[in-house]
């Protein structure tokens, strides 16, 4: 037993954030020796977790899910925070560091109610409030109907029951880690490109706390790190927002990465495609393939994106 934590975690408290602060502080407790009292799990209700009723882009995008885990780290509150890496803004405050990055898990997709893309009806309706997933299923089937859908995993499974769309989509990882595994059909990410940063769990604290790093990086996961930093070097370059249909999936070989990626139209229309190879540490690489991206994209696609403005 410990008379007070060494370490608080920030977390959200829906049941999937809970999970990975519970994944995070196991980690911890393993790579220090550490009983599991020396990690306290500090709860915050997110923004984006009291606002169900609106896509995520209309009402403020990813800084619903950090500002006040970001707030509470400013103050002192807590010493680190756990996010779905998908989530967290792609540029951040200087005052605050990624002390690490969880091993990746699978970063496919999962699709529920259907067997396949393809084996839905012609005109169903599928839920999803992510530009991603609307984009690309419009441009493998423009004869289905998006229907705005959010809310956690137990969430969309109940909307799905109730009949407000005959499918869904959640993320494999999300699953995994909710223990609600064989539940739907997993998407092949080398054909449905899954969103950058997907499966990745981050955990924040402040780039003065030299404590707090020090903890952090003795479960940082090199290989892990090195794909989500190389993905959110893309989100840069492309100037990526919640509005910005983006998709990545990064493969490592030996110490280089091959990384492909594609920008749609809102409607899925128009797919913009391309592949590049480079060294894993190679920022500018990833940075180069998006700004190719958008090279190679009609005006109402850059549209789409920040760094076109």
């Amino acid at each position: 037993m410990t008379d007070k934590p060494f370490i608080r975690l920030g977390t959200r408290r829906s049941p999937l954030a809970m999970a990975q602060a519970v994944e995070t502080r196991r980690r911890l407790c393993e790579a220090h020796g550490w009983h599991e009292e020396a990690v306290e799990l500090v709860t915050v209700i997110a923004s984006g977790d009291k606002i169900q009723d609106r896509p995520l882009a209309d009402i403020g995008g990813k800084a619903l899910w950090t500002r006040e885990l970001d707030i509470w780290l400013a103050e002192g509150r807590i010493d680190a925070a756990v996010h779905s890496m998908k989530d967290v803004e792609t540029l951040r405050p200087r005052e605050i560091a990624i002390g690490a990055i969880l091993p990746r898990a699978d970063k496919a997709d999962v699709l529920l109610g259907a067997l396949s893309i393809s084996a839905l009806p012609r005109g169903a309706k599928v839920g999803t409030s992510a530009p991603r997933r609307a984009a690309q299923l419009l441009h493998a089937r423009p004869d289905l109907e998006v229907v705005g859908i959010r809310g956690n995993v137990a969430t969309r499974m109940a909307k799905l029951g109730a009949g407000e769309a005959d499918a869904t989509f959640l993320a494999a990882a999300g699953l995994e880690r909710l223990g609600e595994t064989g539940v739907g059909i997993r998407l092949d990410p080398e054909e449905w490109l899954p969103a950058p940063a997907q499966a990745a769990i981050g955990i924040e604290c402040r780039s003065d706390d030299e404590q707090a790093q020090g903890y952090l990086s003795a479960i940082d996961h090199r290989d892990s790190r090195e794909e989500v930093m190389a993905e959110r070097a893309l989100l840069e370059a492309l100037g990526g927002t919640c509005h910005s249909p983006i998709a990545v999936l990064t493969r490592r070989e030996g110490s280089e990465f091959s990384m492909t990626a594609a920008i749609y139209s809102a409607d899925g229309a128009v797919r913009v495609r391309e592949t590049s190879n480079f060294a894993a540490t190679d920022l500018d690489a990833a940075r180069a393939l998006g700004r190719k991206l958008l090279e190679s994209a009609p005006a109402h696609v850059t549209a789409l994106f920040g760094a076109a403005a």
